[in-house]
């Protein structure tokens, strides 16, 4: 696992705008809201306002765009023109949604763009236009001056993905909201790529990888479950989360203590408890949850709760697998479900990566 230098090496390096340090990290400058190369000779921002991210999607993910100037996003070499033509319209509207069709009307293959982007940038073409949209609506809540102000004078107008979501959710003033309870959002590194947690004052309700295809989706769920507002920020669970889930990731920890909410359907309900019951290190398939809940021949109907669990590792959804052994789906990746379970099987933390 690729390791960053010490934070006293990073500030270092940027204020000398060291340029040997391209592509070992990226800074993040809040007050601008970009993320730059070490070497960007952009006016330098005070040490309080930066941040130190590993890789271009954790930089996205958490809210920054691409520097203009020192254009970050061409570490490693300069990009085809049709890839940069790409970026830029991205950027100008980040809530554009291109498809297979629409590349192609752009006279761009597909193929070609999903080969670039997974080489050059880790992550998927849709993956990085989800990235955007995530990290953008994120950065107007992170960046506003207020609660009022960033949830309701910006609107989220440029965000057409999240804009119902986040209208439900903020549907008052977070002042008037019910006990004043609201909703913390943080990123939790792990060996298998980031991943947003989400917590209110009654313990963890979201714990996902920040690249998961329903991500979006997720958070609508939330918005319409709870009604609070979505901030960043940390909780006392929150704390417990990260140090519990580092210690998962060490294989020290096989079960986890800290405190989760999960409102659903009663039958949702009850598929994530029976999820939190099978054992470290054991699968079950969807049938032997059918039949635990006394419901057989709901194979089916467990498989879709299981789908909708929002707290992943923690809630073991990656434990229930097809009744002939085979894996089965997973919303974080069917790669990062087998080394969930390779993990928990006793593979060392080290293979994680480079099994990848």
């Amino acid at each position: 696992m690729h390791t960053s230098p010490s934070t006293q090496e990073m500030e270092k390096a940027f204020r000398e705008r060291d340029g040997s340090y391209d592509g070992v990290f990226l800074i993040g400058v809040k007050t601008t809201g970009v993320f730059c190369r070490p070497s960007c000779r952009s006016r330098m921002p005070l040490a309080q306002n930066i941040e130190f991210f590993q890789t271009t999607r954790e930089a996205l993910f958490a809210g920054y765009r691409p520097c203009l100037r020192c254009r970050p996003m061409e570490a490693g070499g300069s990009l085809p023109d049709w890839a940069t033509s790409l970026l830029e319209k991205i950027e100008r509207n980040p809530s554009l949604r291109l498809r297979d069709a629409d590349l192609e009307a752009l006279g761009v293959e597909p193929a070609r763009v999903r080969r670039l982007f997974a080489k050059r940038f880790g992550m998927t073409f849709q993956a990085y236009c989800r990235a955007r949209r995530l990290g953008k609506a994120f950065d107007e809540i992170k960046n506003g001056r207020g609660l009022d102000d960033a949830v309701l004078d910006h609107g989220y107008e440029s965000h057409s993905g999240f804009r119902e979501a986040f209208l439900k959710q903020f549907g008052k003033p977070p002042g008037k909201v019910r006990d004043g309870d609201y909703l913390r959002a943080a990123w939790i590194e792990t060996p298998l790529g980031p991943m947003i947690a989400g917590a209110t004052d009654g313990g963890i309700c979201l714990l996902e990888f920040v690249d998961r295809r329903a991500l979006e989706a997720q958070l609508e769920t939330l918005a319409s479950r709870f009604r609070l507002p979505l901030v960043p920020g940390e909780t006392e669970s929150m704390k417990t989360l990260r140090d519990e889930i580092a210690g998962y990731f060490e294989g020290r920890l096989k079960r986890f203590s800290v405190s989760l909410q999960f409102p659903g359907t009663d039958f949702q309900v009850k598929v994530w408890q029976a999820l939190t019951r099978i054992p470290y290190g054991e699968t079950r398939s969807y049938e032997d949850i059918a039949r635990e809940l006394g419901v057989r021949g709901a194979s089916r109907a467990v498989g879709h709760a299981n789908g909708q669990n929002r707290i992943a590792i923690v809630i073991p959804c990656h434990r229930v697998v097809n009744k002939n052994g085979e894996l089965g789906g997973y919303g974080g990746g069917l790669w990062r479900k087998k080394l969930l379970l390779e993990l928990e099987r006793g593979s060392p933390i080290g293979n994680l990566r480079q099994a990848q």
